[in-house]
């Protein structure tokens, strides 16, 4: 990979962490019960104990929902209908208003005064990108839409109308039915079954999609890359949307939680060509084989109070707070890509295509420990593909099967508190790692006394760091406003494939400010 392309590399990264953040607040429901956003956010999209519980529900209030309810939904059909059933439709509802919302927010960023000192480790005649110290970024125009059908059916759709200014198209995010409560038909307990179909963020500890960080979390946008002597290409990352089906049971207010998903895979990368093998090799994603989810949580209330622990949420001196908790939880992520390797004998028509399906793995640990107004959070995770190098015995140019060599993996998270100064005001302090091979090969690093990768010695990891603090101020429960610094310590770019420092060790710190309105 060439310097400038891995310079724009570079760039575009940070770019991304500037500009990443979908995240989406809920007004029409604010709209269909004469309330407050603040009634289910502790500072929008981030969910307190009753947002939990009404994301839980269904959207709907976990108790006597249809006394709390200001905008009555309409009926489809008649409730003596249950009754005849199954010689009629059984009935069901949909939202007495459209329910409908809108988002958009904008940015102002300033970057380092070294952000263009790459320029001068080009080759002669090329001329890098142009980074601009200051600059003003449009975010997302973003339509959402979620509710209720009835019978503990409920709905979600967003989607991006643009990101990042106009003639810039987004995409559908999550878009996805859930039948709530299905235990009941099998006498389970309560909320033991629920079953969710269509495409949706993967039941990770906290939402991507749905941060209310300026920027995500590092370690979910992680893909996992080989350096050019290995052979993994793997484009799955925990923030892409994944298509298929979940089933899930338990709640994310007390007790237990799990989640078992099965969705399509999500795998494709690029063509390469392993620096140790002739034949071109291709990665896909493999429609024949769905990949596996698992997540379980446990969560501590810990409120002294029996009744007060037990119910949805604490009383405090000001009003509704949250319960003091401490959640534990833990995921597995399984998956098989799609490698095709092509030979060709020196006649140049005779050619031999193979195919292995590579198994690799996500594992993680998280908590969050929750006291009034203070949560402190974290995310561990570790990544391992199974790196297989296409074989090709010495009397032939055919590739005749796979064999194993060192794996590709990668390692790291997130720690981050958050402070709530006041009903309207969330101090932020994170620190976000990630140790991966992906960074060594775009040449991102610290450690120029490593060795150089070989085909069957592991290369080493590059140590990505970045601390920031942050704080956000709600203007009205539905507008705000946040500031982000993002300090990233001591880098260096090496030349492609070797531990030749091409610039000095450089620091790139970014500041971004973003303004944001829901509707």
């Amino acid at each position: 990979m060439g310097t400038r392309h891995r310079v724009s590399l570079l760039f575009a990264f940070i770019l991304i962490l500037l500009l990443t953040g979908s995240s989406y607040a809920i007004p029409a429901f604010s709209r269909q019960y004469g309330t407050s956003c603040s009634t289910c956010h502790v500072d929008f999209p981030k969910l307190n104990d009753f947002g939990k519980a009404f994301k839980d529900a269904g959207f709907k209030f976990p108790k006597d929902d249809e006394s709390f309810i200001k905008v009555p939904p309409v009926l489809l059909g008649a409730p003596a209908q249950k009754d005849l059933w199954p010689h009629t439709i059984w009935p069901g509802t949909i939202p007495g208003l459209p329910a409908i919302g809108l988002r958009y927010n904008h940015f102002f960023q300033v970057l380092s005064r070294n952000r263009n000192a790459f320029n001068n480790q080009l080759a002669p005649g090329m001329v890098g990108p142009f980074i601009p110290r200051t600059d003003f970024q449009t975010g997302l125009f973003s339509i959402f839409t979620a509710g209720n059908f009835g019978s503990d059916i409920a709905f979600w759709v967003d989607d991006d109308f643009s990101v990042a200014g106009a003639n810039s198209n987004g995409g559908l995010g999550d878009a996805y039915l859930k039948f709530v409560n299905l235990g009941r038909l099998l006498k389970l307990p309560t909320d033991a079954l629920s079953l969710r179909f269509g495409q949706f963020e993967l039941d990770i500890p906290f939402s991507q999609a749905r941060t209310w960080n300026l920027s995500g979390w590092d370690i979910y946008d992680q893909t996992n890359f080989g350096t050019p002597s290995d052979n993994v290409n793997n484009g799955f990352a925990f923030s892409s949307p994944a298509q298929g089906v979940e089933l899930s049971g338990g709640h994310n207010y007390r007790g237990y939680h799990y989640s078992l998903a099965i969705v399509n895979q999500n795998t494709s990368g690029t063509t390469a060509s392993p620096a140790n093998v002739s034949p071109q090799t291709s990665f896909a994603s493999d429609s024949n084989f769905k990949d596996l989810y698992g997540r379980f949580s446990y969560r501590f209330n810990l409120e002294r109070d029996p009744a007060s622990r037990n119910e949805i949420q604490a009383a405090g001196a000001t009003g509704p707070r949250d319960h003091t908790y401490l959640n534990l939880g833990t995921l597995y992520f399984y998956g098989r890509s799609v490698q095709r390797a092509t030979g060709v004998e020196p006649d140049g028509v005779t050619q031999r295509v193979i195919t292995a399906r590579e198994p690799f793995y996500r594992a993680g640990a998280d908590f969050s420990f929750n006291y009034r107004t203070f949560n402190l959070f974290g995310q561990y995770l570790y990544g391992r593909d199974r790196n297989l190098i296409p074989f090709i015995p010495e009397s032939s140019t055919l590739p005749v099967g796979f064999i194993g060599i060192h794996p590709v993996k990668y390692s790291g998270g997130f720690l981050q508190a958050d402070y709530l100064v006041l009903p309207w005001m969330m101090a932020i302090m994170r620190w976000d790692n990630v140790n991966s091979h992906w960074d060594y090969l775009n040449g991102i690093g610290a450690d120029a006394s490593a060795p150089p990768p070989s085909p069957f010695l592991s290369p080493f990891h590059a140590n990505r760091n970045r601390f920031t603090p942050g704080v956000q101020f709600l203007i009205h429960a539905n507008i705000k406003t946040s500031f982000e610094y993002q300090i990233r310590p001591q880098q260096i770019v090496y030349a492609p494939g070797t531990t030749t420092p091409l610039t000095n060790p450089f620091r790139t710190n970014s500041a971004v400010a973003g303004l944001e309105f829901v509707y």
